[in-house]
């Protein structure tokens, strides 16, 4: 219980790996009062950054029992403002790192709400040498274990307006997935996490997009990319095959650290979706299709890992009640999301299906892959409720016309002078690209 008479010393921090400047911001704050921690949430964080390693309730724990910290209360937003007008406090502790970049606006705003009650920004130097990104990063650096990285999908979803993904199809492209970043109005933009899909892991094999690459080699791609990255990976499973062969490929995936599995509404000979009516494709029955979801379901360790039903009705031609009661059905046969797909050009029928979707009582995240429709910004998806989309095949078809231009090039001009000017990146960055630890 705190005193009417004791100030009221108010921090905010993220507190995702804690180090000294943390505790140097606390010390200062308990010497002028009662400190009051206001925790970021998952949903704060990730707007500005990648997703804290751990859990709002994991990270509230540990600061509630760092000394000195009388209580922890979340802060949903970066602006402090919302908590400062319920609080009041008679201080509010940071350091002085914020007085320019970024910050600047966040502190200003500080500045401007506390002064109406005669509160005071009180700013400690900045602890030199620790960095709480530098830290993670040095974290991230070993790799992360499977439990943590299958729980984060859901947490994605959960913190963010958009979970973004992108295909990746070898663990040189995993890694271009990984880390891969742009700074965009003092925002940082990355993907959130990665596809590995059958057609793009068919094709970098040169094989056919027809599931006559295996599961068997799809693991070892699998492994691959979860050998040298972090993120969340979402795995295309194509129809999912026999019943009694999915639940066990739910356990295998569980157990790697996947965080989904994508299974398709289709039964007989794969062809890839985007070709439509212009091949014969046949639909699963929907009685048929939810018993392969309950028993995956059944089969799961973990309430972590997700099993996304994607509707086939649209590129079927079977019209939109169809993919909307198959959505329903599938809903309540346990998918934890349901992907939508689209072979049309414009988005008007993704987006009709979104309008409806909307309605669905029970409904779960909504999935899109715009590759037929790639001008959907995705501020015009989140607008339509789509919660996770994915860029599913877009490294491998930039590469291809970039190798095909190289070794043309190096036939007209004999030699591999013009094309390792013009098309090619310096050895040393290739051979620096990858992390060794000698």
């Amino acid at each position: 219980m705190i005193n009417k008479n004791q100030k009221i010393v108010y921090i905010g921090m993220s507190a995702d790996l804690v180090h000294k400047g943390h505790l140097n911001i606390i010390k200062e704050g308990r010497k002028l009062g009662i400190v009051i921690i206001g925790l970021l949430t998952d949903n704060a964080i990730a707007s500005y950054k990648r997703l804290p390693l751990i859990s709002f309730e994991e990270r509230k724990v540990i600061v509630e029992n760092l000394k000195g910290v009388s209580k922890v209360i979340p802060q949903n937003t970066l602006d402090y403002v919302p908590n400062l007008k319920k609080i009041k406090p008679d201080y509010v502790v940071h350091g002085d790192d914020w007085k320019e970049g970024v910050q600047k606006k966040t502190r200003d705003k500080v500045v401007e709400v506390i002064s109406k009650w005669k509160g005071k920004l009180i700013e400690p130097a900045y602890t030199k040498g620790i960095s709480s990104t530098d830290l993670i990063s040095a974290v991230k650096a070993n790799g992360i274990t499977p439990g943590k990285r299958l729980a984060t999908l859901r947490r994605l979803i959960l913190a963010k307006p958009l979970v973004r993904i992108l295909e990746a199809h070898n663990g040189l492209t995993g890694l271009i997935v990984e880390k891969t970043s742009i700074m965009k109005n003092g925002k940082k933009y990355e993907f959130d996490g990665i596809w590995e899909s059958s057609l793009t892991d068919s094709t970098s094999k040169g094989k056919p997009d027809t599931e006559l690459v295996d599961f068997t080699s799809r693991f070892q791609s699998i492994e691959e990319i979860l050998e040298v990255t972090t993120k969340p990976i979402i795995i295309d499973g194509d129809s999912g095959g026999r019943i009694e062969h999915f639940k066990f490929r739910v356990k295998t995936l569980e157990r790697l650290g996947v965080s989904a599995i994508i299974i398709e509404d289709k039964i007989g000979m794969k062809r890839n979706s985007l070709f439509g009516t212009d091949v014969s494709q046949n639909q699963d029955t929907i009685e048929n299709f939810c018993n392969k979801i309950k028993e995956g379901k059944n089969a799961q360790v973990t309430s972590d890992f997700m099993i996304i039903a994607r509707v086939e009705s649209l590129i079927l031609g079977k019209g939109m009640k169809d993919a909307l009661n198959r959505s329903e059905h599938y809903i309540n046969a346990g998918a934890d999301a349901i992907m939508i797909h689209s072979s049309k050009k414009s988005t008007d029928e993704i987006f009709n299906f979104c309008k409806y979707y909307k309605k669905i009582k029970n409904k779960v995240p909504l999935v899109v892959v715009p590759s037929s429709y790639p001008q959907a910004t995705e501020e015009q998806l989140m607008k339509q409720g789509v919660n996770v989309v994915i860029y599913a095949n877009h490294l491998m078809r930039s590469a291809y016309p970039a190798m095909v231009a190289t070794a043309k090039n190096i036939l007209e001009n004999n030699s591999a002078k013009e094309a390792s000017e013009k098309y090619c990146m310096p050895i040393k960055e290739i051979i620096t690209l990858i992390q060794s630890d000698s």
